[in-house]
């Protein structure tokens, strides 16, 4: 398994996200770090309704409370620890998680691992400790 890395732990703080873009036989995917209720959570940026970015380009994430994860073209409201859409017009259907693995303060994509297949313990982490509270996202390439 090979693994590329993704940013930094101190980079999220709760209810923040961070594109990024990894490559997958030969095409370009893009996925989102999400930061949730202290857990490290990563998916593709697709939504399930129809193959298009859930921010819609604009890096937001999340609804207004910051309790879902939201597709911006459809409306349709993800759970941001399993994925599942829990309203919307792909109810049931569920993000492609991607699987990460924390490392000395790096947070890494876990290559060669099936998308929606997480590592044992790598898609939902823990974040013990945060040196960085301030609000800032962004777009990264993998």
């Amino acid at each position: 398994m090979r693994r590329k890395p993704i940013a930094l732990v101190s980079e999220l703080s709760a209810g923040q996200s961070l594109k990024f873009e990894f490559l997958r036989e030969g095409k370009r995917v893009e996925g989102v770090l999400v930061c949730f209720k202290g857990q490290l959570l990563a998916y593709e940026n697709r939504c399930q309704h129809l193959p298009l970015p859930l921010d819609y380009g604009d890096n937001r994430f999340f609804t207004k409370d910051g309790r879902h994860l939201l597709c911006q073209m459809h409306g349709a409201v993800y759970e941001p620890t399993t994925g599942v859409c829990v309203r919307g017009p792909c109810f049931g259907a569920r993000l492609a998680a991607l699987p990460i693995e924390i490392a000395r303060g790096q947070v890494w994509l876990a290559l060669g691992i099936a998308a929606g297949q997480p590592a044992v313990g790598a898609r939902r982490t823990e974040i013990r400790k945060r040196k960085n509270s301030q609000k800032n996202s962004g777009s990264k390439r993998v």
